[in-house]
């Protein structure tokens, strides 16, 4: 019997696996943490290792970005079609701190195999996913008997992700150009569990502010006082009370200004999920579920805007009393946005609403992050059912879809580049990201390189038409 294209990427992917992960646990073993200035040079040599490695797989063009911070690899294989869609694969070389201590089994940046997975910090956050696009490229060009993608494949994989991204809106913007593309892939993404693959479908933005309340010039005794000046912990605690209404409903005028309000398709799509709501909570170390009115747990995670109060402070905190007024307080609040919501408005907002409920005699400040902005697949793009369609292929199972509660960098390349996201990971909750032992299902590692192997003839044909259209 001959073979079809799908068993020759099946085949191909098996034959490759061991020097794939061999490939894959010296990356690892490149301590990347950005957020730690002494792993500077480290960040660096995993760029330098990633733009050799992309080099060697195939990819002409491979160049490292500098930035103000740590630098980004960017990459680029032209189709020998003219006509064929561009497409920009983002993820991130830079790993979060790691140490024996932390509770790791072993040496978090000395990867091992145990029981099918690999374990290792950047396992799956995100070097993992990044590099199963290596293997997926090659499978696609032995599967199709091209020499050059089906797609105009571009990658940029940045390396601050893991803080805060701080320059990677103006990296996008000064290589604008080189970085045109007709749709986004961002693999720093994962699934449902191991049994249930899942494409998602968008990110929730992030605005996040502090707010100061001062009153007296200094703490003052609370009997001679007390009652007469306004005392700012009790403010700060009345401004937190004055935040969600009865029904945990944000209560700040205007913040649901423009919110996209989820479809009955999207709802009837969350549901077909195998979500469970006590195995959520455990995993949560939650006694209960609380939220907004009228929304399920997923639907609150995934498509509503939320306020959270992250700390509150202010006055005496040691063992026993002091009986006093405190001259200051504080509150640490971050906002969860979703597609609709523009962070700029969202600061005015919550600016304006500060500032008519404080009282005279309390000055305050409020300093709000750099935010996030929120990201949207729309379900019925070609390029989102390319990725289904690439992604059943590989699995052999039917593809749900999920969104994601946190926030990312994908927005920026959606606003800058004016081209679709789309999102595809092969990542699982119990991976760990962020966590000891982190670790990557290798059998689902192998699936993203098989996704990977049809998804560029999946896109071509699903955004060629488009091009066309538009060109």
């Amino acid at each position: 019997m001959s073979e079809t294209p799908d068993s020759v990427v099946r085949t191909y992917t098996e034959r490759h696996r061991a020097a794939f992960l061999d490939d894959l646990a010296e990356w690892l073993r490149i301590p990347s943490v950005s957020a730690q200035p002494e792993h500077a040079g480290d960040v660096r040599r995993s760029a330098e290792w990633l733009s050799a490695k992309l080099k060697e797989t195939g990819f002409p063009v491979a160049e490292i970005w500098e930035t103000p911070g740590a630098p980004a690899v960017f990459a680029e294989w032209p189709s020998d079609d003219p006509g064929a869609p561009t497409v920009l694969v983002y993820g991130h070389h830079d790993v979060q701190p790691a140490a024996r201590e932390d509770g790791w089994a072993t040496d978090p940046f000395e990867p091992v195999v145990r029981d099918g997975r690999m374990y290792g910090r950047g396992a799956a956050d995100d070097k993992g996913q990044v590099f199963f696009h290596t293997l997926g490229v090659r499978a696609h060009l032995a599967a199709t008997g091209r020499t050059t993608p089906a797609v105009h494949l571009k990658l940029l994989i940045e390396g601050e992700e893991e803080s805060g991204s701080p320059n990677f809106r103006a990296l996008a913007e000064q290589h604008a150009e080189r970085l045109a593309a007709d749709a986004v892939i961002v693999s720093d993404t994962g699934m449902w569990d191991e049994d249930t693959p899942t494409v998602c479908t968008g990110m929730r933005g992030l605005a996040e502010c502090e707010i100061q309340l001062y009153g007296p010039a200094q703490d003052i005794h609370s009997g001679s006082f007390g009652g007469a000046v306004p005392n700012p912990a009790t403010e700060i605690a009345r401004l937190v009370a004055a935040l969600h209404d009865a029904d945990g409903k944000v209560a700040i005028p205007g913040f649901y200004d423009g919110v996209t309000d989820l479809t009955g398709t999207e709802r009837a799509l969350f549901a077909e999920l195998p979500f469970d709501e006590a195995t959520w909570l455990r995993t949560a170390k939650s006694g209960a579920a609380s939220g907004e009115a009228g929304y399920s747990t997923l639907e609150r995670v995934w498509a509503r805007p939320t306020a959270e109060v992250n700390g509150i402070g202010g006055g005496y905190q040691g063992a026993g009393s002091k009986t006093i007024i405190p001259s200051s307080a504080l509150v640490k609040i971050s906002f969860r946005l979703v597609d609709g919501q523009d962070p700029d408005d969202v600061q005015k907002t919550v600016r304006a609403w500060v500032e008519s409920r404080i009282p005279g005699g309390i000055r305050h400040t409020i300093a709000f992050q750099p935010a996030t902005r929120p990201c949207l697949t729309p379900l019925d793009h070609p390029a989102l059912q390319a990725v289904a369609r690439a992604m059943g292929r590989a699995f052999g199972k039917k593809i749900l879809f999920t969104r994601e509660g946190g926030s990312g960098p994908a927005a920026d390349l959606r606003d800058v580049l004016g081209a679709p996201v789309l999102f595809l990971g092969i990542s699982v909750p119990s991976d760990g990201w962020h966590a000891p032992d982190e670790k990557v299902e290798l059998d689902l590692l192998l699936k993203g390189v098989e996704t990977t192997a049809h998804l560029w003839g999946e896109l071509a044909t699903a955004l060629g038409p488009v091009r066309r259209i538009r060109t």
